[in-house]
């Protein structure tokens, strides 16, 4: 605001002066070659003359740069006294008078607290959307898709400030305000998307009048994971003995918990009959809503494992060519063939890099001949040695980037898997590493250093998602029935006894609650 005034003022003074040196002196009229010339006196000394007309264009000439410095300086004042206003009322404490800043840590409370309301709400309303897709048309479901994929986008930005607000070079102060301002009205705008798009969806599903069909449908489903569940638990005892316990580990609970699931479904698909039966549509559809979110739930737990059975087996199948190729760039750099692979690391001298990236793959050789093992941790190590040898080299070892992508992308399904089935629980930080994880492995990434990067990430979002749950404990079911504790932690009752959540957002998920009992 000072640097507006001061810009005004000096502009006023560009404009002023050309009148206050005219005042000093007086004039003298004249005929020169049949034109009138004015001629100006002042304390004895004559400026030299010119024409009227030609001082009159000189004169409005020298007007035109002060009057656009005038209106610029009036624009900018204008702009920063409303954003200065906008910035007040939105640091108001909520339902406050308007008239005090909220301190920075409770700012940043909200702003967490928020990344992880919107985000649970996201992910509910993407599901109830794969469920209303069953049955009604695709144009009726594309403003609720839109609404969605908005809300996605705020979020994401969301999450990418969040992120810079976490890093080593966080802003302070007013900036560090101004970014959490963002967080927070990033936020609330994806939530006001999905609550607006919230009443015309229940209309699109009508839960009250299909409920028989929709029941029918969820039981279908619900028989379909039934059936398939000892088979998963074959696979998975098939990994507890053909690796490393940390190969196993990230789906060692996902069969007891689909179980848990499957059983908190049957409940409420037997609930949701007799209410429809008794005519009571409202309490049938919230608990078929609940049944359908926790049949998914179960799907997606015996789908991860299932899925970490494939990523294991196509790792091991890709490890060895990967090892060749990072043994045959060491020796290259080391002058020497690697004619025995078996043996202790190469002496390679005073090149720290090299003996680290030699160290790495004598290791990861020796599990592989000695027994079970962890593949993707140990292709992660390969690609470290990778990494480690192209910096030695100044070349990138053939097939690098591509070896770093295979574990980084498990790592990033299964932290996500892990968030969405106890999203009742996991906080921002694990979200936002999530998030950022996602970021650098999406569509325009293309370096190794962003692949191990969101590699490293998702195996952080996996750590904290996991204290944020043991910090939780295990929901009590109380007089709710089996597997009740299970439906809170994962997200699809809320925690304070109300509803089942639904499509919207942070005002209409828990709407038309129905009781626990």
């Amino acid at each position: 605001m000072a640097h507006a005034v001061l810009g005004g003022l000096v502009a006023v003074g560009w404009l002023v002066l050309p009148l206050v040196r005219g005042e000093g002196g007086g004039r003298e009229e004249g005929v020169e070659n049949g034109a009138t010339v004015t001629v100006a006196r002042s304390e004895g000394v004559t400026a030299p003359a010119a024409a009227s007309s030609e001082a009159v264009g000189a004169t409005t000439g020298d007007l035109v740069p002060p009057l656009v410095a005038a209106g610029a300086a009036g624009a900018l004042a204008a702009y920063t006294y409303g954003r200065r206003r906008r910035r007040a009322t939105t640091r108001t404490t909520p339902g406050g008078s308007g008239n005090r800043l909220i301190p920075l840590p409770e700012l940043d409370l909200q702003a967490r607290q928020l990344l992880v309301d919107v985000d649970n709400c996201v992910r509910a309303s993407a599901e109830e959307l794969g469920f209303a897709a069953v049955q009604a048309p695709a144009d009726a479901m594309a403003p609720y898709r839109e609404a969605l994929a908005r809300a996605e986008g705020e979020l994401r930005a969301a999450f990418r400030l969040r992120r810079l607000d976490d890093t080593d070079t966080a802003p302070d102060g007013d900036d560090r305000r101004e970014s959490l301002e963002e967080i927070v009205a990033r936020c609330q705008d994806a939530g006001r998307r999905l609550d607006a798009a919230a009443p015309g969806f229940d209309q699109l599903r009508a839960l009250e009048r299909e409920t028989p069909a929709a029941v029918e449908g969820a039981e279908t489903r619900f028989r379909e994971l039934a059936a398939r569940t000892p088979a998963t638990e074959a696979v998975l005892a098939g990994l507890h003995e053909g690796y490393a316990p940390t190969a196993s580990y990230p789906v060692a609970g996902d069969v007891e918990q689909a179980k848990d699931r499957l059983v908190f479904a049957t409940l409420r698909l037997n609930r949701a009959r007799q209410c429809a039966d008794r005519g009571e549509g409202t309490k049938a559809a919230a608990s078929l809503r609940a049944a359908e979110a926790a049949v998914a739930q179960a799907g997606d737990l015996l789908d991860g494992v299932d899925r970490r059975s494939a990523e294991l087996a196509t790792t091991a199948a890709r490890l060895p060519a990967a090892l060749a190729s990072a043994e045959t760039a060491l020796g290259t750099l080391h002058d020497r063939p690697p004619t025995d692979r078996s043996a202790e690391p190469f002496p390679v001298g005073g090149d720290a890099r090299l003996t680290r990236a030699a160290a790495l793959l004598a290791g990861v050789r020796r599990e592989m001949a000695s027994g079970p093992y962890d593949p993707p941790d140990a292709l992660r190590r390969v690609a470290e040695a990778g990494a480690l040898l192209s910096e030695a080299g100044e070349e990138e070892v053939p097939g690098l980037r591509d070896h770093a992508l295979l574990p980084a992308r498990g790592a990033l399904t299964s932290a996500a898997g892990f968030i969405g089935t106890h999203r009742g629980a996991v906080g921002s930080t694990a979200r936002t590493r999530l998030a950022e994880a996602e970021r650098l492995l999406g569509p325009g990434s293309s370096t190794l250093a962003e692949t191990r990067r969101a590699d490293a990430l998702a195996q952080e979002a996996r750590r904290l998602a996991e204290q944020d749950v043991r910090a939780y404990g295990t929901p009590s079911g109380g007089d709710a029935g089996a597997g009740t504790g299970g439906a809170v932690l994962g997200g699809i009752l809320l925690g304070d006894g109300g509803g089942p959540v639904s499509y919207g957002g942070p005002r209409t998920r828990g709407r038309r609650p129905t009781s626990p009992a």
